[in-house]
């Protein structure tokens, strides 16, 4: 008798084999930080290797799970007995950090700065905190800044990168270019021409003169000052933005996008994958994340709650809750009533699944690979309950951990 085989489920394990790096992406509030965190513990779970998780702002428990409390842009390493302790086999090494957006801009200046003078200056300059912690999506430019740089290392077979939360998934991919941009832009121009030539229009001088006296004379100086020295690491910044440009395009980058099937993020997953597409940017997988299971939206469940309507409720002889109420140890007509209600509002449940299954079938068009990962119970805010979501991702929901 022939044997019948089983079907595989979706996995991410082919994907985190073959990249060096990965960019998690999609709107707010659909668990794209956990997902990161949980594809890092399943590459290292299947390979011997070491893979770096940059996060941006992790649930405070989780962090804690993970040793980030204390740390930032330095990574530290997830303890090898603590991983262990949640019942988690691993082969290679996991470590984490997250994005600081004041230690990353001052590394920024360090860097780019063309001298010692240029550096002090501004990291001495009175507004140059204020201003580059609103400066052009400033987290979203230090995350392609850091990716950037620990690919440069090599130190890392695999570095997932966590990108920072917004309405609009693509201002990530657009940091670069805005940096470039800012260079030679009419804003820096206007801030800085005043202060760096005596030649400038008489019409200027009126607006000058007021500002100085409602802003105060400092304060104008100030903002002048920062940007006369901002300017002078113009040619460091503009070069390396142009490689993380590149490097956004690269067959060794993959982007994982994850979305909820919900109308809003669902809309927003399938824009950004679609211009992932249209810019080239190699798409390694898509997410759908606490989704409902698919049979619900099966005729023969709809079929199942219409005679559980039936079998309960006044129409009911409530055999069937006594039954359910025997093994839960609950009251039985407490049981029966949940049963009917539960039976009686199964359609709007059955219109949500349907629903999520047309958005996942549009999704799952734009990408080779589509893993589901249903509702999980609470949140994730611990190693056990991360390991239970790389399960799922790595297709292995009901069996147990194999390399």
């Amino acid at each position: 008798m022939a044997t019948r085989k089983r079907r595989t489920a979706p996995s991410v394990d082919p994907l985190l084999a073959s990249r060096e790096m990965i960019l998690v992406a999609g709107s707010g509030g659909v668990g794209k930080t956990t997902v990161a965190a949980a594809l890092g513990l399943a590459a290292v779970q299947r390979q011997a290797s070491r893979v770096l998780v940059l996060t941006v702002d992790p649930a405070r428990r989780l962090a804690t799970a993970l040793g980030l409390e204390a740390f930032g842009n330095t990574p530290v390493r997830i303890d090898d007995q603590a991983l262990a302790d949640a019942g988690l086999d691993v082969r290679g090494e996991l470590y984490v950090a997250m994005l600081d957006t004041k230690a990353g801009w001052d590394e920024l200046i360090r860097r780019h700065a063309p001298d010692a003078a240029t550096r002090d200056a501004v990291l001495a300059n009175p507004l140059y905190q204020n201003i580059t912690s609103r400066f052009v999506h400033s987290h979203d430019y230090l995350a392609m800044e850091q990716l950037h740089d620990l690919h440069a290392t090599g130190e890392y077979d695999l570095v997932i990168v966590d990108t920072p939360p917004s309405r609009n998934a693509l201002t990530i991919l657009d940091a670069p270019g805005r940096m470039a941009d800012f260079f030679g832009s009419r804003l820096l121009r206007w801030l800085t021409v005043p202060y760096r030539s005596r030649l400038f229009t008489f019409a200027s001088k009126p607006f000058y003169k007021i500002a100085d006296t409602i802003l105060g004379s400092r304060f104008l100086q100030d903002i002048a000052d920062f940007f006369v020295l901002f300017q002078a690491m113009e040619k460091g910044f503009v070069k390396r933005a142009k490689e993380v440009e590149a490097l956004l395009v690269d067959p060794r980058t993959a982007f994982v996008v994850v979305s909820t099937l919900e109308a809003a993020p669902a809309h927003e997953a399938k824009f950004l994958a679609e211009s992932l597409r249209e810019r080239k940017m190699p798409i390694g997988a898509i997410i759908a994340n606490r989704v409902l299971p698919d049979h619900l939206a099966d005729v023969a469940a709809s079929r199942a709650a219409e005679v559980l309507a039936e079998r309960t409720g006044s129409g009911g002889d409530g055999a069937l809750a006594v039954a359910v109420a025997a093994g839960l140890g609950a009251d039985d007509e407490v049981v029966d009533a949940v049963l009917h209600r539960m039976a009686e509002r199964f359609d709007e449940v059955a219109m949500v699944a349907a629903r999520e299954r047309q958005r996942r079938s549009e999704l799952a068009s734009l990408a080779t690979t589509t893993v589901d990962v249903p509702w999980l119970r609470g949140d994730i805010h611990d190693l056990s309950g991360l390991g239970v979501l790389a399960r799922h991702l790595r297709g292995l929901p009901n069996a147990a951990e194999s390399s």
